[in-house]
């Protein structure tokens, strides 16, 4: 068992939001975070205006790929983030839920989804603060 907090990303898909959501942890963090992301519902692939969004931050999510959530990743989780799961999303006592009410960058431009990415970004560099870990870079 690790002392690192973790958090997990969650959305329908995890192909825009929560990959990018779980990208930017990953970065900021230095590595101080255990992260996840899993979909109720996973795609085929990662959503490629968030693939490129996310390149011109200066971070390559071209390897990842969708996972489907299980209950074990909510379990090994300290912190479970949804973003427009709903009730498919596994509650257990003593975890610490948020749910972040973001647009679904699915279907839409590199254009749209930088307003999303920029969102997603501010909200990641709030939850390091409250997880007491300071960002790498900005």
């Amino acid at each position: 068992m690790s002392d690192k907090p973790s958090v997990l990303f969650v959305c329908v898909h995890n192909a825009g939001r929560s990959q990018m959501a779980a990208a930017f942890l990953h970065h900021l963090s230095g590595g101080a975070v255990e992260v996840r992301s899993a979909g109720s519902a996973p795609a085929e692939s990662v959503n490629p205006s968030a693939v490129q969004a996310m390149a011109e931050e200066g971070i390559d999510i071209t390897a990842e790929t969708p996972k489907v959530l299980t209950t074990e990743a909510v379990k090994e989780s300290d912190v479970v983030i949804t973003m427009g799961c709903g009730d498919t999303c596994p509650i257990f006592p003593g975890k610490r839920y948020e749910d972040w009410e973001l647009e679904d960058p699915a279907g839409k431009g590199v254009e749209s989804v930088r307003p999303i990415r920029d969102d997603i970004k501010r909200r990641v560099l709030g939850l390091l603060g409250e997880l007491g870990v300071t960002p790498v870079s900005a």
